[in-house]
């Protein structure tokens, strides 16, 4: 089995807190978006769409986070021959897919410098002209990822797509808020698959310096973070790339590989 993913990817960590808290073994292949490696031809013909994870069994290939998820719980329950193991209540299915409703996508943009946004996409929009020139069959494809470049630039000009994504995550936080009010996880005393869901949203909320305004000021979420923070799974997938001081390390990192391939005009 085989992961293609990346830490800055919300719904690769979903995945891959699955992954880790079943106790699945995969093969591990980073594919990091923001230097636009999912533009590659060998990825961008495993998945047209090239977004962020892919899961590969053999012939069998997974684009949907959910999708994941679950056929990562089968495979856990098989494996386990039936011992004290189950597949997930609708309940918890229903949250999983209310919580992947809420699309970070355009909230994260708005949250990140202007000045920095602009350049990675610039940078992004280079690298599909580069693969489309080198890949001509894929030429449509990438044509429509670039339309696609565009198309987010002129939405980013539009204030009423960042309200929209913030009432909708505030609608998202205030029920688990409440749910968050009556059991120590979301539902219930037991760790499900619903807070794999939710646990990188709440990590995307810190990484973008809006804890104060978005977990600070709701007590049991609060609390509830600093819990699932004491996780394994949430140290291997979140803590190692995103805690204290390895956050910057991370983004660093990145920021020289954009900049010197840019100075170089290598995309």
């Amino acid at each position: 089995m085989q992961l293609y993913h990346h830490p800055y990817s919300l719904d690769s960590q979903k995945v891959r807190l699955a992954l880790e808290e079943k106790g699945v073994d995969y093969t591990s292949h980073r594919v990091n978006p923001i230097t636009g490696k999912n533009m590659d031809s060998f990825f961008f013909r495993l998945n047209p769409s090239a977004n962020l994870p892919v899961f590969q069994n053999g012939a069998h290939i997974i684009f949907d986070t959910v999708e994941i998820i679950k056929y990562i719980e089968r495979i856990a329950l098989v494996s386990s021959r039936g011992d004290n193991a189950a597949l997930s209540s609708q309940e918890v299915i229903e949250w999983m897919n209310k919580i992947q409703a809420w699309d970070p996508k355009y909230f994260t943009l708005f949250h990140i410098p202007v000045k920095y946004r602009v350049f990675v996409s610039k940078f992004l929009r280079r690298v599909i002209i580069a693969r489309m020139t080198e890949s001509p069959d894929l030429a449509s494809a990438y044509h429509r990822k670039l339309r696609e470049a565009y198309e987010t630039e002129e939405k980013l000009r539009n204030v009423e797509v960042l309200r929209r994504s913030e009432e909708h995550l505030v609608r998202l936080l205030d029920e688990v808020e409440t749910k968050l009010g009556e059991t120590s996880y979301l539902l219930g005393e037991e760790f499900t698959l619903a807070d794999v869901m939710l646990i990188p949203v709440l990590a995307r909320l810190v990484l973008l310096n809006l804890e104060e305004s978005y977990i600070s000021c709701r007590p049991n979420i609060a609390e509830y973070w600093n819990m699932v923070k004491q996780r394994p799974s949430y140290k291997k997938v979140i803590g190692r790339y995103f805690n204290g001081w390895r956050q910057q390390i991370t983004l660093m990192r990145t920021w020289c590989f954009l900049h010197i391939r840019s100075m170089l005009r290598r995309y």
